[in-house]
C-alpha cells in the first residue's frame, strides 16, 4: 500500500521538498499553505510558491488561516495521511494534527539544530560567522523546532554565500534528505534523536527595519549582515530622500582608514569608495540611493563628490 502524504510549506525553500514528493512513488494526497496575500507595488494577490507547485501537478491546495479551526482540522483529517511533511509552513502546529498522521509529522528544518530555531535560521548563521549549516529533519512537537532529530546533512558556509544563495542551496539538499530519509523512517528502522537544548540558539522572524546598518560595528559584522539580508530584508542606510540601499560591499583588509576619520566616514581611493566603520574598513560596491536604480558606489560619488569625508547617516543625501 502506498503511503499517503500531506505536505505542508509556504515559500521557495519548500518548494525542491514539494517537487521531491511530487516525483517520488508516495502518494501526495493533498497541500497545505498559506492564504494568498498582497505582494509587489500594486498589491496584487499573490499565491504562495508552494501553491503554484501544487496546482500545476493537479494536487489539492488547502489555504486555511489558521489550522487551529475545528474545520480546517476536520478537513485535514478526510485526508487521512500516514505522514505530515512539513517545511517552511509558516504555523506551529498542535497537538491534533501532531497525533493525526501514524508516522508522525517531520519537519525539514533549514539549520543543524538545535542551533538556530526559528523564522530566519539561513540569516542567523551567515551574521554569526558559522563555518557551517545544514539542515536537519526532525519529529514535530508542539514546541517551536524543538522535536526530536530524525537526520541531519552538514554544508560549509562559503565568503560568498548571501542569505538568497544559501536558502536555495540548503533548500535543495533538505528536499534530497528528505527522500533519502523517508523509507527507514516509515519503516521503523530510525530512532529520533533528542536535542540538547542547553545547546540552542534562536533566530527571530525579521522585519524590514532589522536592515539598518550601524557603522559602529566591526566592517567583518558589516560585510556578513549585507549577505545575509540579501535579498531579505535588505540593508540600507539613512539618507534625506529616504534609505540608501547598499546592496554589495566587501571587507578591505588591506585598506587604512584616514586618520582620526570617525565609524561611517565615506573616502575615496583609486576610484574605489571605501567606508569607515567601528574596526576596519568596508568597500561599497553596489548600492541604490532612494528612487534610483542600483549602480556602482563610484559611480553615486563621482555625482556628489561632495559626500567624501561626510559620515553615512548624517549628511544631507
Amino acid at each position: 500500500m502506498s503511503t499517503r502524504i500531506v505536505f505542508m510549506g509556504t515559500p521557495d525553500f519548500a518548494v525542491p521538498s514539494l517537487t521531491a514528493l511530487i516525483d517520488s512513488d508516495y502518494e501526495l494526497a493533498a497541500v497545505v499553505t498559506q492564504p494568498d496575500r498582497p505582494s509587489g507595488r500594486g498589491k496584487r494577490l499573490t499565491p504562495p510558491p508552494v501553491k503554484t507547485v501544487a496546482e500545476a501537478a493537479g494536487i489539492e491546495v488547502l489555504q486555511p488561516r489558521t489550522l487551529k479551526s475545528p474545520e480546517a482540522f476536520a478537513t485535514l483529517a478526510e485526508f487521512q495521511p500516514d505522514l505530515i511533511v512539513v517545511a517552511a509552513f509558516g504555523q506551529i502546529l498542535r497537538s491534533n494534527v501532531l497525533d493525526l498522521p501514524p508516522h508522525g509529522c517531520i519537519n525539514v528544518h533549514a539549520s543543524l539544530l538545535p542551533r538556530w530555531r526559528g523564522a530566519a535560521p539561513v540569516t542567523a548563521a551567515i551574521l554569526a560567522g558559522d563555518a557551517e549549516t545544514g539542515v536537519t529533519i526532525m519529529k514535530m512537537d508542539e514546541g517551536l523546532d524543538t522535536g526530536p532529530m530524525i537526520a541531519k546533512r552538514a554544508i560549509s558556509i562559503t565568503n560568498d554565500h548571501t542569505g538568497g544563495t544559501l536558502t536555495t542551496t540548503l533548500a535543495d539538499l533538505g528536499a534530497q534528505l528528505l527522500i533519502d530519509t523517508l523509507p527507514d523512517w516509515l519503516l521503523g528502522k530510525i530512532e529520533p534523536q533528542p536535542q540538547d537544548n542547553a545547546q540552542s540558539t534562536f533566530a527571530p522572524r525579521l522585519d524590514k527595519q532589522a536592515g539598518a546598518l550601524d557603522w559602529s560595528q566591526p566592517a567583518a559584522a558589516i560585510e556578513r549582515k549585507v549577505r545575509a539580508f540579501d535579498p531579505w530584508p535588505g540593508t540600507f542606510t539613512p539618507g534625506s530622500k529616504g534609505p540608501i540601499k547598499i546592496l554589495n560591499v566587501a571587507f578591505a583588509r588591506e585598506v587604512a582608514a584616514p586618520p582620526d576619520s570617525s565609524s561611517g566616514t565615506v573616502f575615496k581611493q583609486q576610484r574605489a569608495v571605501y567606508v569607515t566603520t567601528g574596526d576596519g574598513v568596508l568597500q561599497l560596491i553596489t548600492v541604490q540611493p532612494a528612487g534610483k536604480k542600483a549602480m556602482p558606489a563610484e559611480a553615486w560619488l563621482n555625482g556628489q563628490p561632495e559626500l567624501a569625508g561626510s559620515q553615512l547617516g548624517e549628511w544631507v543625501a
